[in-house]
């Protein structure tokens, strides 16, 4: 997996691409968003248009990325949903947690 920061305004994209999945994949999402956010972003949207696939351990990443951002009082969209993990965080219940954009631009209205 690979992961790329941009800033816009007061927000940071992390554009992934490949596989979410446990291992090396899962540990660099984590250090990216805590990256991310260690010069006090408030606002990560991650740009999952290029994940083509996600298993449980990287939905708990998903996860944990945003419980870290909204201790600092912040938040962490998701952007470009793949329909089969979109569908997976339907499943689990997790849709309504997060705020999901298939557009960049109101992703980062605010910013």
């Amino acid at each position: 997996m690979k992961i790329s920061t941009r800033n816009v305004g007061k927000c940071k994209v992390l554009d992934c691409s490949g596989q979410i999945t446990l291992g090396p994949a899962t540990a660099a999402l984590r250090k990216a968003i805590r990256e991310a956010a260690q010069d006090g972003t408030k606002r990560i949207v991650l740009n999952l248009a290029d994940v083509n696939f996600m298993d449980s351990p990287g939905i708990g990443e998903l996860i944990s990325g945003y419980i870290h951002l909204k201790n600092q009082g912040g938040n962490l969209s998701l952007l470009h949903l793949d329909k089969r993990i979109d569908q997976l965080l339907v499943t689990a219940k997790l849709r309504v947690v997060f705020d999901v954009f298939d557009d960049e631009r109101k992703a980062l209205e605010g910013c």
